[in-house]
């Protein structure tokens, strides 16, 4: 994640309150014409980004200028869905990135779901059906 200092001087945020493991604020996205409230914090052992508005939820495009403003372009971050006994919901509209300090995000390989930029789509198929006969002949 990027560091305070970082974050205070990112176009379109306004920083309202400084903690010792993060800050709160406001985002102005483009198109929309209310802002969008963060937290952003890194204590825990854990990097992590909630955003709202008072409205709606953030939509997926939205989530994904949220990581590149707060996130480096190489870092992996998730949004949980976690069991039921586990389940938080304090504000209806709210979504959260996190991302933990020590582990590495495992992710699936690219071609589970398509085509990379820059490659084709048959492209994929064939490095999927090769990483999958490999694992046959593995077994």
């Amino acid at each position: 994640m990027k560091t305070i200092e970082e974050i205070m001087h990112l176009p379109r945020v306004c920083v309202k309150n400084l903690a010792p493991d993060g800050v709160a604020g406001f985002i102005e996205m483009p198109g929309e014409k209310r802002v969008m409230a963060f937290i952003a914090s890194f204590g825990g052992g854990w990097d992590h980004v909630s955003v709202s508005y008072h409205h709606r939820c953030p939509t997926w495009d939205e989530m994904q200028r949220v990581k590149d403003l707060f996130f480096g372009e190489e870092e992996i971050v998730v949004q949980y869905h976690p069991a039921k006994s586990q389940y938080v919901n304090n504000h209806p509209y709210c979504l959260h990135l996190w991302k933990p300090h020590i582990e590495m995000i495992p992710t699936p390989p690219t071609w589970m779901a398509g085509a990379r930029l820059g490659q084709t789509a048959s492209e994929a198929l064939r490095e999927g059906m090769q990483a999958l006969a490999g694992k046959r002949a593995e077994v």
